[in-house]
């Protein structure tokens, strides 16, 4: 019982808290369904007023951006219209600055209506095409009133640039009276700033800036005979030319930078010194001015033309005028500077500075180059004009100027050494005379000043400064080199075809081989200081010059060498000489290989030094002889009238061979060569021999030839001798006999 008394009581608490619960759920179910509706109650009806607010809006808002649109495209247009009418009465009051700045201001307002998208008016073109034709008739206007300010007179076109054309060029700068002044502005500048707002003006300038070229300031550099004056009219201002005697030296720098800063100051005065734009009020300073932009232009190439035309020639020629040089890169120097002043040259340029005051560098380019040219005209001319030198000629010098105090004790030595015969060796030993000399003949005498060339251009470089020495030293050994590749390509024509010219060419190239043996060596003094150890030096020159003299004169040999061999070809092998026909023609060959020789003999005497001359006629000589005995000697049948027809052939030769060796014009002095003629021709006793041969009888040849000894077997061997006896003899018991003691 006590037990179910619990239960009760537990149960009567619970009853009341779950019905509370399920009040509450009830609760939450009402609340639930009121949420829904209003959810549908929104999703119907609000949300669709709101979709109508927003498309209200957007529409509004659309409305009002197009009638903004609208709006600022009337502006622009009104801008653009107030512009050009701004413009029409400025332009009509000549206030062309103005003018310029209002269609400037009508351009841009028409480029903003022409950027906006989806608004393509018709109008836009109508617009673009009067400001087209507004901008042209300005330029016209100004084109008009600039070419009043600054008109040219020029020459008739036809004529070249020349002195007398330029004394026609005149240039007429307007000045304007002063009370009009005061109104408007001086009229160069608002013209030129017109132009500057409208883009124009620097085609207006450049056409300015060639016409200033070439018709003012190139004649002046050009043509030093030409003088700048001027001339002021009341309203107008003169540049023109006169012709007269220049006061200084004519080419000098000085002189033309003074022409020239003159004509630069006119135009500055009356006509360039005009800022681009109006000025701005808060900035006052640093303007590019007209004179800057003129100056931009046309100073490229008139720096080019002032240093090509006028400095490179005032660089002094020779080391001591160089310390004149400076008053030449004093007035460079404000020359520039003034021209910097007027703003015709920016601040950092100094071009023409730069080059004169390189003067070192300059004078020994140029003296390198004047050698060479100098040089290169020496090898270029003809060779046959000659000169003759002895063993005591020694290369001819003029004195030079005294060097600076250093130098003073080597270049005496060096000069000394030049004028001595001698030569000294390093401690000062003397060898003879001769030692070092050459033989009598005769050289180009372009080849002599080419020597002098060297040697003086030596000279030179040892009183420079040392670049300048080194840069002399070098164009030396060019010479030498250049003489190498030149001579031999550019008369190679003559050299192959005139034999006297060979030989000219060959003593030129020993000639000059023979000098470069010492030439390092006199200066060595000043230049071994100078060059690493002993570079100054030209002996590796000599084995290359005395080839190149050689071989010229060696193709010579093979060319005449032919020629004989060609003649001796129609002599018909000498067989057959009792036929008449056949010993004409081996006469007439001998006659003309004679002819040659003597003719050879002749243009190669007082050429060839005397034992070049007598090797060379001897080897022709034999050449001749070797060859009638090679055939003679090959002949197999040879019947008695042959036999003396031959004889006198070979006499004609024996006797006047000798007498075409005549190496010196006096004729006494060259009977002596003419008795040597064996020493000199190798196959000489041979021929004499084949002559005794030819005359013999049987027993005479046994003699000769005694039993090998005798003078026979020394220049013909036995299987040779006895073809000859069986040519010459009939096969008889005593033939056979002889032919027997031959062995």
């Amino acid at each position: 019982g006590e037990v179910c008394n619990m239960i009760n009581k537990k149960y009567n608490e619970f009853l009341p808290s779950v019905q509370s619960a399920e009040d509450l759920v009830a609760k939450v179910e009402g609340l639930s369904r009121h949420i829904d509706l209003l959810k549908a109650g929104i999703e119907n009806e609000v949300q669709r007023d709101l979709n109508v607010a927003v498309a209200e809006f957007t529409e509004l808002k659309q409305q009002l951006e197009r009638d903004t649109l609208v709006l600022s495209v009337l502006k622009k247009l009104q801008e653009f219209d107030t512009a050009i009418k701004d413009y029409n009465t400025a332009l009509l009051e000549k206030k062309y600055v103005a003018a310029a700045q209002q269609l400037e201001k009508a351009r841009s307002s028409l480029k903003m209506l022409e950027s906006r998208k989806g608004f393509e008016l018709k109008i836009l073109k109508a617009l673009g095409t009067e400001l087209t034709v507004q901008t042209q008739n300005m330029l016209y206007q100004l084109g008009d009133e600039w070419q009043k300010l600054a008109v040219w007179k020029l020459p008739p076109s036809k004529e070249s640039s020349s002195l007398e054309s330029a004394m026609h060029s005149e240039l007429h700068l307007r000045t304007v009276p002063s009370k009009e002044e005061e109104i408007a502005g001086p009229p160069v500048a608002s013209v030129l700033q017109a132009f500057a707002v409208l883009g124009e003006l620097h085609t207006k300038l450049k056409i300015f800036g060639r016409l200033l070229l070439k018709y003012i300031l190139k004649p002046l550099i050009s043509y030093p005979t030409l003088q700048p004056f001027t001339e002021e009219q009341s309203d107008v201002f003169i540049l023109r030319f006169k012709s007269e005697e220049p006061s200084l030296d004519p080419s000098s720098p000085v002189e033309v930078f003074y022409k020239i800063q003159l004509v630069f100051e006119v135009l500055h005065k009356y006509l360039l010194n005009v800022p681009l734009e109006e000025p701005a009020e808060d900035k006052k300073e640093c303007r590019v001015t007209l004179a800057e932009l003129l100056g931009d232009m046309i100073w490229e190439e008139l720096s080019d033309c002032l240093i090509q035309n006028c400095l490179v020639n005032s660089i002094p020629t020779n080391s001591s005028k160089l310390e004149q040089y400076v008053e030449v890169i004093k007035s460079t120097e404000e020359f520039e500077k003034a021209l910097k002043n007027m703003q015709f040259l920016r601040r950092d340029t100094t071009d023409l500075l730069e080059y004169a005051r390189n003067v070192n560098s300059h004078f020994a380019n140029k003296k390198c180059q004047d050698v060479i040219v100098a040089a290169r005209n020496l090898m270029t001319s003809e060779i046959h004009d000659t000169v003759k030198i002895t063993p005591d000629s020694c290369v001819g010098l003029p004195r030079l100027p005294v060097p600076a105090a250093g130098d003073h004790l080597q270049t005496e030595k060096t000069s000394k050494l030049l004028h001595d015969d001698m030569v000294n060796l390093g401690n000062e030993t003397k060898l003879s005379q001769h030692t070092f000399s050459l033989p009598t003949c005769r050289i180009s005498s372009s080849v002599e000043k080419l020597m002098q060339l060297a040697y003086q251009t030596l000279l030179e470089a040892t009183a420079s400064t040392d670049q300048c020495c080194i840069q002399l030293f070098y164009s030396v050994r060019n010479i030498f080199q250049l003489f190498y590749d030149v001579v031999p390509m550019y008369h190679k024509e003559n050299l192959q075809k005139l034999p006297q010219l060979a030989a000219i060419h060959h003593n030129n190239c020993m000639y000059i081989a023979h000098h470069l043996l010492t030439l390092g060596h006199q200066f060595r003094y000043r230049l071994t200081n100078i060059l690493c150890d002993g570079a100054a030096t030209f002996v590796d020159l000599v084995p290359g010059f005395r080839r190149l003299g050689m071989e010229c004169f060696l193709a010579q040999m093979r060319v005449q060498k032919g020629e004989i061999l060609e003649r001796l070809s129609s002599a018909r092998n000498f067989s057959n000489m009792d036929d008449e026909e056949n010993y004409c023609a081996a006469n007439k060959a001998i006659r003309q290989v004679l002819h040659q020789l003597r003719r050879l003999g002749k243009v190669w005497q007082d050429v060839l030094p005397v034992n070049v001359y007598c090797k060379a006629m001897g080897t022709l000589l034999n050449t001749a002889l070797s060859e009638i005995v090679t055939r003679i000697a090959a002949l197999e049948d040879i019947s008695a009238e042959d036999a003396d027809r031959l004889y006198s052939l070979c006499r004609i030769m024996v006797e006047e061979g000798p007498q075409v060796f005549t190496p010196l014009p006096e004729d006494d002095k060259n009977k002596k060569y003419q008795e040597e003629v064996p020493v000199y021709v190798q196959k000489w006793m041979t021929f004499k021999e084949l002559m005794i041969i030819l005359q013999a009888n049987l027993q005479e040849i046994v003699d000769q030839w005694a039993d090998g000894k005798g003078p026979l077997a020394a220049e013909f061997s036995a299987a040779e001798v006895k073809s000859l006896i069986r040519a010459l003899f009939q096969n008889t018991e005593r033939r056979a006999a002889a032919l027997a003691k031959i062995k």
